[in-house]
């Protein structure tokens, strides 16, 4: 491909360039890699009542 030759080129129709500018952005936001979405990790509170936690509230009043 040359620096010249299009990216694509529109086949049947006159766009506007409305309708172009909406066409590209779509291209564009379809062609970007999908991120994966940042893990969310649970507040201190939600863990101390998970029985695989030690510190949890049912064992703070065992002996250690």
């Amino acid at each position: 491909m040359s620096a010249e030759e299009p990216l694509f080129r529109v086949v049947r129709g006159v766009p506007t360039a409305e309708e172009l500018a909406a066409l590209v952005g779509a291209i564009v936001v379809r062609s970007r890699p999908a991120t994966a979405p940042a893990p969310t990790t649970a507040s201190a509170w939600a863990r101390s009542a998970r029985p695989a936690s030690r510190d949890t509230w049912r064992t703070a009043g065992l002996p250690r």
